[in-house]
């Protein structure tokens, strides 16, 4: 299925979207207004301060509920008046360093918010096929190099790692249980790192850089040697419209799928922060600390994206240096004065029409 083929899918679609006034929310949300879909967000507040969703006037164009996915009555009296055909749950407490000061609301979000999504979906027969975002932490991970296949043991260490561990299980017990035999087309996608404009979210490394840079700081890196599948935020974005579009159409489709970089652009976080310095230019410093800080953190995660490449016949398009130049871009486009959602559309443009 092309970019043209996908984006022709979406046109006229009814299509719910969780937590659509974070980052990749909004991206997605973009995404799908420039394919002509009926968008209906659920989601708290946009969770910064700037917001791309609000930069970007998203609400505009919109269907724009301001709800909790752990407030299950709201939550359904929004589904069944916006009769979704196609839903994606993106909302979620998603910072590791975060979920450790709070686990138990980490926990609440992550998990009970995937279960009152999954009991939306079982009640609602107009919906035809469902995607749970969730990452590439949620395998057990003893940092020994291994790519991780899809098939492997769930068991995220930390509490966002293993809440969104338990996410995929609760996804694959209502699946089993009552969406598969309802005609409901399920996946769940684990996405790596992501990077891109307009992420002004706090303890992640490009927006800590932006915020360095603009504040005439250097970027000073926690865990410079921590080694990621980093990609920009149009890649996975991608996947997801392209495995629920084709699901639709061909329910064996439906499945569990990494997706993330080639090996060549699982990098550290040093190569990758100066990779944004040499994008940003004005002679931007990288400074390491001499050892990990903070509490624990994967150093050494790879993911095998070989299952998403046969089925599909997907391949990544931008490699990390890509990514981060075009965040870096991002940055000084908006510091400029430019409209965020005039860039957004240009880099999806650009990424839909280029082939590396």
């Amino acid at each position: 299925m092309s970019f043209s083929d996908t984006m022709e899918f979406y046109r006229g679609k009814r299509v719910f979207v969780t937590g659509h006034t974070g980052f990749k929310g909004s991206w997605l949300v973009k995404i799908l207004q420039l394919a002509g879909a009926k968008v209906t967000g659920y989601a708290l507040e946009p969770p910064t301060e700037p917001a791309l969703f609000d930069m970007a006037h998203l609400a505009d164009g919109m269907t724009h509920v301001v709800g909790d996915v752990r407030d299950l009555p709201h939550l359904r009296a929004v589904f069944e008046e916006a009769q979704p055909e196609v839903v994606f749950h993106l909302a979620a407490q998603p910072i590791v360093r975060a979920s450790y000061r709070e686990p138990a609301y980490t926990y609440e979000v992550n998990v009970m918010g995937t279960v009152n999504v999954c009991e939306c979906v079982r009640l609602t027969p107009s919906v035809k096929s469902f995607v749970n975002v969730t990452t590439d932490k949620v395998y057990r991970n003893p940092e020994t190099g291994h790519a991780f296949k899809e098939d492997e043991f769930l068991d995220g260490y930390d509490p966002y790692s293993n809440s969104k561990s338990c996410s995929e299980l609760v996804t694959a017990s209502y699946t089993r249980s009552f969406l598969e035999p309802a005609g409901v087309a399920v996946s769940t996608v684990r996405a790596g790192n992501v990077i891109g404009g307009g992420d002004y979210a706090e303890d992640r490394l490009i927006p800590d850089a932006v915020r360095a840079v603009l504040e005439g700081r250097p970027v000073f890196l926690r865990n410079p040697a921590s080694v990621r599948p980093f990609q920009h935020v149009l890649e996975p974005l991608f996947v997801y419209l392209m495995v629920a579009a084709r699901q639709w159409e061909d329910h064996t489709l439906a499945g569990h799928y990494n997706v993330g970089p080639d090996e060549e652009d699982c990098v550290t976080a040093e190569t990758l922060a100066e990779a944004f310095a040499a994008a940003w230019g004005d002679d931007v410093r990288v400074e390491c600390a001499d050892h990990a800080e903070g509490p624990h953190e994967a150093g050494l995660l790879r993911l095998d994206c070989t299952k998403l490449k046969k089925t599909f016949g997907w391949e990544p398009r931008w490699h990390a240096d890509k990514a981060a130049a075009l965040t870096a871009d991002f940055a000084k486009a908006v510091r400029a004065g430019e409209d965020a959602a005039a860039v957004m559309e240009r880099q999806i443009r650009e990424y839909m029409t280029m082939s590396s």
